[in-house]
């Protein structure tokens, strides 16, 4: 089947001149229409904050608009809105990949609107008593979906239909359905659109044939607000001329009033800058991959490895991590990225003159290091650096020792101390964790100690200093510094707590490179205040344990302890669980929990760090399915179903629902007693909701969603990843072109380069093998375009006028 996928990349990066104009705590929600699904940590008193926090996630829903508001975070009130950034979901391809600037705009109820309605729309012809012949126009409102939530609950909502012209406005309206974001209308209108010519011209309700090309119809959505003012939640508008004596029906996204977020002071709120990049993704069946899957993993036995696919896909992008994510990913799910990047890393160490350079550029060799280590590491990294990470920013000790930024009443001696002490503990745990340390990882390095080694014969430190420079610079370094990208912290720190993460990473880095703790290397320390901290480090101890280190992080030897491994921390959060057991007024709630997922168990709190409340172990959970929003009346819900009751959760948003559900299924993929049906609806009033069965343990009436027991620790989509290089060389087609052009000139052309030429930049080693690989990639995109535009005609001639 086809899936239809939509990422998003973003980065906030800071905000100035906000209004009020004065130091105030501000921070950033981003939203999908209305819905929140990511926040900011609040940056104190300030009028430009720095934000600094990247999201990268799947969009699980169909959306129109991508929101960033700008909040001003109160104590005892409700946090005040500043302003807002609305990006319209086709205006996106127009920002994706650079930095912007947008001017915050003010927020109007009635420009904040999202979700669709299905209407029905026919044109009847009808005979009078008098013979003669009038139209009739049907209006059928089916039903609503995915409308907001009012004041954090579902709305009551009506609609309002109407037939408008210029000189008519005939209204009807729905009954009002209460608490309910998808409410089921069902309700049908009738409206005459023209009449026969006997009837008088001074009838105000007289609409000549011709006039039918200025009437439509239009359907506003309202929140029923009982004893304060309706809500307006959207509106949308069909010409009844579409119809053309024709009857259709088709979903409509709603959209906002014609005036609304219009105002003339839109440049005195502020401004935010993103950094935003949306791709999507059409996938098609596997077997139409299969062809361009091939080309790509047979590349690391391609010579030379620059004439490869991979290899030209970096070449192509201007960006190589355009290139680099999709490629380790597909590699590594398929087990060819081991050689790939050993073919990648000679190729790169040719280059490399020097051995105290080595692997310190941004190649393709390294950047496939990087992003290796990201996705198999991640685990690592958590039980390796999050508690002591988790210890530093919870409960942080003045750590500065650069005198210039000391503040009055410092200690150097004691902030030295405390430094030393953090610096200390993250290098034990650094050492200590070689046996963590996934396989594929020491393969990876296994390979480029050889390979250094043999580049530089006569340096003996080289082979440690090809591992280290990922292994410390790349990976637990920056992890330190960053530890909210890397998933160890929910937020990036604040600026003081940033400031001793950022020493003791420097630390880690001089520590990790092998052979650095020398007189000449600490002369060479730009900060004097370095130098004069380092000292204290020059013990044979250190380099001993990080020689140690790097010889088990880099031997083929299997790294994986024997016997019953510590459970490693997947995911946790605050979410809200329904009462598994009666209340004494016999009405079950929602209440607010803390929730945490291992290796080895799905445990819920009343708080953060307190014990467990419930345990459901990993083995026991049967499936893990979303929950209709009918169950409760509420969104984002899904269930865990396992040896007891099911357990009814409720996430914060669409985005989080769905990496829950995902990491939940991922863990539990592999269990024996796995259900194959399951209930997608709750079992309330005695009977299931969704197929009436009146037996509580009766089998499930829908088929379970989660596939066949797939790899537990990464779980990638080949097909995915495909789609994404075939998207990547059809966007750079012109690059592809412009290289069999010179691939053609180098071959015809043997006397001396001509400098500069147009593909100078290209790395051409053998210019036959090179062409020939590039007709291939060529030949497979112009099918691949195809068989896309056949789908997008056949999903476009299935889609009515109107629908998404």
């Amino acid at each position: 089947p086809l899936q239809y996928l939509q990422y998003l990349f973003l980065f906030t990066d800071d905000a100035k001149h906000l209004v009020p104009n004065k130091m105030r705590d501000f921070f950033c929600t981003i939203n999908l229409d209305q819905e929140e699904v990511f926040r900011t940590q609040v940056v104190e008193k300030s009028l430009s904050p720095y934000f600094g926090e990247e999201f990268y996630f799947e969009i699980p829903r169909t959306f129109q608009w991508l929101s960033f508001y700008i909040y001003d975070k109160s104590v005892l009130q409700k946090d005040l809105r500043i302003g807002k950034v609305s990006i319209k979901k086709e205006d996106l391809c127009n920002y994706t990949g650079k930095e912007n600037w947008f001017m915050l705009q003010p927020i109007d109820s009635n420009s904040e609107v999202q979700g669709k309605v299905h209407l029905e729309l026919k044109l009847n012809e009808l005979i009078t008593d008098n013979g003669s012949v009038c139209q009739q126009l049907v209006v059928h409102i089916k039903e609503c979906h995915g409308l907001p939530l009012i004041n954090g609950q579902n709305c009551d909502p009506y609609a309002t239909v109407s037939l408008v012209g210029p000189s008519r406005n005939d209204q009807k309206k729905t009954k009002v359905k209460k608490k309910t974001s998808n409410p089921q209308f069902n309700e049908t209108f009738y409206f005459e659109v023209t009449r026969s010519s006997s009837y008088t011209k001074k009838s105000q309700f007289q609409v000549e044939e011709e006039d039918i090309e200025k009437l439509e119809v239009r359907v506003d959505l309202w929140n029923n607000g009982n004893l304060v003012q309706d809500v307006f939640l959207g509106e949308i508008k069909v010409p009844v001329k579409v119809l053309k004596n024709d009857s259709f029906q088709a979903w409509y996204l709603l959209q906002p009033r014609e005036n609304g977020n219009k105002s003339s002071k839109t440049d005195d709120l502020g401004s935010l800058r993103l950094n935003i990049c949306y791709t999507e993704d059409c996938v098609l069946p596997s077997e139409y991959y299969a062809s361009l899957r091939n080309l790509l993993l047979k590349s690391s036995d391609v010579q030379p490895i620059s004439a490869s696919a991979a290899y030209i896909l970096s070449e192509v992008c201007r960006d190589k991590y355009d290139a680099v994510l999709p490629l380790v990913r597909l590699l590594l799910h398929h087990h060819k990225l081991v050689p790939f990047v050993a073919a990648v890393a000679e190729l790169d160490l040719k280059d490399t003159q020097e051995a105290n350079t080595i692997f310190r550029g941004n190649s393709l060799a390294t950047r496939c290091v990087d992003e290796m280590m990201k996705i198999v590491g991640k685990h690592y990294l958590k039980v390796t650096l999050k508690p002591v990470i988790d210890e530093i920013c919870e409960s942080p000790k003045p750590c500065e020792i650069d005198p210039i930024k000391l503040r009055e009443g410092d200690n150097v001696e004691i902030n030295m101390e405390n430094l030393r002490y953090y610096v200390d503990k993250v290098f034990r745990e650094i050492v200590r964790s070689s046996i963590s340390c996934p396989t594929l990882m020491c393969d990876v390095f296994y390979s480029l100690r050889h390979l250094a080694a043999k580049r530089f014969p006569n340096d003996p430190h080289v082979q440690y200093s090809a591992v280290s420079s990922f292994v410390f610079l790349r990976f637990f370094a920056v992890a330190v510094v960053s530890p909210h990208t890397f998933h160890l912290r929910p937020h990036h720190p604040d600026a003081q707590t940033s400031r001793t993460l950022t020493l003791i990473s420097k630390a880690i880095q001089t520590l990790g490179s092998w052979g650095s703790l020398t007189k000449s290397k600490l002369s060479s320390f730009k900060e004097t205040f370095m130098c004069e901290f380092f000292k204290t480090f020059q013990e044979e101890k250190f380099t001993e344990s990080v020689k140690k280190f790097l010889d088990d992080v880099s031997s083929t030897e299997s790294k994986e302890p024997s016997g019953v491994s510590e459970p490693v921390h997947l995911k946790e959060g605050e979410m809200y669980k329904r009462a598994q057991g009666r209340t004494r007024i016999g009405k079950k709630n929602f209440k607010k929990r803390w929730f945490c997922l291992t290796t080895r168990e799905f445990t819920y709190h009343k708080q953060q760090d307190k014990e467990p409340i419930f345990t459901i172990p990993i083995k026991n959970i049967l499936a893990v399915e979303k929950l209709d929003e009918n169950s409760f009346n509420k969104k984002n819900m899904f269930q865990v179903l396992h040896g007891e009751k099911p357990l009814y959760i409720q996430a914060n948003n669409c985005v989080e629902a769905s990496e829950w559900i995902e990491a939940l299924c991922r863990v539990t993929r592999c269990n024996q007693k796995r259900l194959s049906f399951y209930h997608p609806s709750a079992f309330l009033n005695g009977n299931w909701l969704c197929c009436k069965a009146t037996v509580e343990n009766t089998e499930g009436c829908a088929r379970c969603t989660a596939d066949v027991p797939a790899d537990t620790q990464i779980e990638i989509d080949g097909d995915r990843e495909t789609e994404r290089i075939y998207s990547l060389f059809t966007v750079n087609r012109s690059k592809l072109q412009k290289l069999e052009e010179a691939c053609g000139s180098i071959a015809v052309y043997q006397g001396p380069r001509k400098e500069p030429d147009d593909y100078s930049n290209f790395t051409i080693e053998d210019s036959v093998a090179t062409f020939h690989t590039l007709q291939q990639i060529i030949d497979i995109v112009e099918k691949l375009n195809e068989s896309h535009e056949k789908y997008q005609k056949k999903r476009s001639s299935s889609a009515k006028y109107g629908s998404e």
